[in-house]
C-alpha cells in the first residue's frame, strides 16, 4: 500500500511506527514479521515498509522528515 506523497502537505514531518495488524489492509495483515507504517500528521497511513530503516528511507526519498513514534 503506497499513496503518492503530496507536495501540498502542510508539514513535511511524517511519523514512523510499527503497524498494528488491525490497521493494515487485508492483503498484508497476515504477512510474517513486523510492518512499519508512515503516517501524516492526521494519522493517515501514507505507506508501509518491511522494516524501520526502509520506512525512514521512503520518507526521506519523498522529501519528508521521518520521526519515530512509540
Amino acid at each position: 500500500m503506497t499513496e503518492e506523497f503530496s507536495s501540498e502537505m502542510e508539514s513535511n514531518i511524517v511519523y514512523v511506527r510499527e503497524a498494528e495488524p488491525e490497521q493494515l489492509p487485508d492483503e498484508v495483515r497476515n504477512v510474517p514479521g513486523k510492518i512499519f507504517s508512515i503516517h501524516d500528521e492526521s494519522g493517515k497511513i501514507l505507506a508501509l515498509a518491511r522494516d524501520r530503516s526502509m520506512a525512514f528511507a521512503v520518507a526521506r526519498n519523498n522529501d519528508m522528515t521521518p520521526v519515530s513514534v512509540h
